[in-house]
């Protein structure tokens, strides 16, 4: 894809759009931190010491979330 068509593509993204892939990157952050905690608890691990791990992970998750808020607000001005 070359320079303008990736711009025309980019500019015909709605907020509904981005609505969706938030909700999306939501429910992957909560899937994330649920089966990563039951996987903890079968495997008889400190809860702590697991979300320790998972937490650089959930930073990038939540600044994606972030800027895609933004993106969403702009567009919705």
């Amino acid at each position: 894809m070359d320079e303008t068509s990736e711009f025309t593509t980019t500019n015909n993204v709605t907020a509904q759009d981005v609505a969706e892939v938030i909700a999306e990157l939501e429910q992957y952050r909560e899937r994330l931190v649920q089966e990563t905690t039951e996987t903890a608890k079968r495997a008889k691990l400190m809860r702590v010491s697991v979300m320790a791990k998972l937490e650089p992970e959930l930073a990038k998750i939540d600044s994606a979330l972030q800027e895609l808020r933004a993106q969403q607000a702009a567009l919705s001005a």
